[in-house]
């Protein structure tokens, strides 16, 4: 029988270091780490439905909204079927639940990781620094990310993902990126999965809850 490969979602706002996050956790944790985050599903997605799951707070998007939770149940659904089938999988998302309507896309996702092993990592970074990243721009992605500017220096958008992202989430581990490098980051996160034991996830919690109500 395979042993089900761990999963470590990573929730956090654009450009608070997810992706360096899930790149070190790739190159320094023992065995097979699977990306299936944010970036790579939007790069299979159509350019006319995107950002897709990538989509900012704010109900900027209301045509390509009721097919959000769809897509997030589909790669959740991926992410289950490979630690099934014994590779742990490392996930990075920006989830909030400021659309046009209030959609309760993670509660319907926790449900689908259920019996399996599942950290969920609250990844956190002051928005003086995300700005200081987005004004350094992102080789490849130039023009993705807001930027300040000498009227507005945080974007109303930036703004959003900020006061969202965290919103009445529960975590097993937070950790604060611009305190650490992502090596330490992951070497922390490592840390915390070891010491996790058999204790209820948070995800799990969510789920009971959601039964409960």
């Amino acid at each position: 029988m395979v042993q089900a490969g761990q999963i470590i979602i990573l929730n956090g706002a654009p450009r608070s270091g997810k992706s360096s996050i899930v790149k070190a956790i790739q190159e320094s944790f023992d065995g097979i780490w699977m990306n299936l985050g944010v970036d790579n599903y939007s790069a299979i997605t159509p350019e006319a439905l995107r950002p897709g799951i990538g989509l900012r707070p704010g109900g900027e998007r209301q045509d390509i909204e009721p097919i959000i939770p769809g897509m997030y149940a589909a790669l959740y659904e991926s992410i289950a079927a490979h630690s099934r089938l014994g590779f742990n999988v490392v996930a990075d998302f920006g989830h909030h639940d400021a659309y046009a309507q209030p959609r309760h896309i993670l509660a319907d996702c926790a449900p689908r990781l259920l019996d399996l092993p599942v950290m969920f990592v609250g990844i956190h970074c002051p928005i003086e620094i995300i700005m200081e990243r987005r004004n350094a721009g992102h080789p490849g992605r130039e023009g993705l990310y807001a930027m300040g500017s000498a009227n507005e220096e945080i974007p109303e958008p930036v703004a959003r993902w900020q006061k969202e992202v965290h919103k009445s989430l529960i975590y097993d581990f937070e950790i604060d990126t611009s305190t650490a490098s992502p090596a330490e980051c992951a070497k922390r996160i490592g840390q915390a999965l070891a010491e996790q034991g058999n204790r209820p996830s948070a995800f799990e919690k969510m789920s009971f809850s959601r039964a409960a109500s």
